[in-house]
């Protein structure tokens, strides 16, 4: 897996924190690299001290297993490598997964019939109650990016998000 890391020069906050930046991500689109992006995940954010509470963190790792399963299930005949980026701001985080496939996914509603299929629906779910944010949006070069925004810290009764796409 190789990472690639940097911090904004022109986004430094009037208070500036050192857990802030942007740190990207590639791995071969296979199943061994789920494990190794949720690891490298919450890696990142030890070593870069991000004050964030274990639930949300939980959460947040859930979030990158869905979406890397979902890009190397649905992605890799189109996309033989996945990228995570994460983006840290000083009361955010932000996730996201691209690949080169240009289908886009929706969260299916709750089947109980259906043994699997239910990856963005979960990730829909912890989102809202985060008070966070996710959302697809297409490449120039027509895959697309599947991305969540967090809050660090939890919003008292958060259970609505201003988009929420998937």
């Amino acid at each position: 897996m190789e990472i690639r890391g940097s911090v904004p020069p022109d986004a430094a906050p009037a208070r500036p924190f050192p857990y802030e930046g942007v740190w990207r991500f590639t791995a071969p689109a296979v199943d061994a690299s789920v494990p190794q992006a949720r690891h490298a995940v919450r890696d990142l954010l030890r070593r870069q001290g991000v004050p964030v509470h274990d639930d949300l963190v939980q959460g947040l790792l859930l979030i990158v297993s869905e979406l890397v399963t979902n890009a190397v299930k649905h992605a890799a005949l189109l996309s033989p490598q996945v990228a995570v980026e994460v983006a840290i701001g000083a009361e955010w985080i932000r996730v996201s997964v691209e690949d080169n496939h240009p289908y886009r996914p929706k969260a299916l509603e709750t089947d109980y019939g259906q043994t699997g299929g239910r990856g963005l629906l979960l990730v829909r779910e912890i989102t809202c109650e985060a008070g966070g944010a996710c959302d697809v949006e297409q490449t120039a070069s027509g895959g697309k990016i599947i991305w969540v925004a967090l809050p660090l810290a939890p919003l008292p009764g958060a259970v609505t998000s201003p988009r929420q796409a998937l």
